[in-house]
């Protein structure tokens, strides 16, 4: 059982909060108890989990990504994007979220993030599961 979630991304770098359509998709599913995937196929791309409620926490994540692997560096790729594909592979492209009554569970404050590190672009997610549907 797979959903399909487009992401259109407005800039090179920037963090899309898509927990609303995560659990859209978990209703759309039917999972009622269980763990879902939130996967992306983009290697330039990444999903996590990570505070939702202060918009600067990702402004934070973004300035301290680009400290640890600025876009200009001694790279090899051609295409230009190498530190793209290196914070793609830092953050993942996946995160597992448990689904207890049908609903996400999610700390508090926490929300699911698209990453998108080579944009602007069309982006797809995906949300699994395998388990206990209603």
């Amino acid at each position: 059982m797979i959903k399909s979630l487009s992401v259109r991304t407005p800039k090179r770098t920037c963090f899309i909060d898509i927990t609303a359509e995560v659990a859209r998709a978990v209703r759309d599913l039917r999972v009622v108890d269980g763990c879902v995937t939130v996967y992306t196929p983009h290697t330039t791309a990444a999903v996590t989990i990570n505070e939702s409620a202060d918009p600067n926490v990702m402004r934070d994540m973004d300035v301290g990504l680009s400290s640890l692997i600025p876009h200009a560096g001694d790279y090899r790729h051609a295409e230009g994007n190498s530190d793209a594909h290196i914070k793609s592979s830092l953050l993942g492209c996946s995160e597992n979220v448990l689904v207890a009554d049908g609903e996400l569970v999610l700390g508090t404050w926490q929300g699911v993030f698209f990453c998108e590190f080579d944009g602007p672009r069309a982006r797809t997610v995906f949300v699994g599961s395998s388990d206990s549907v209603s």
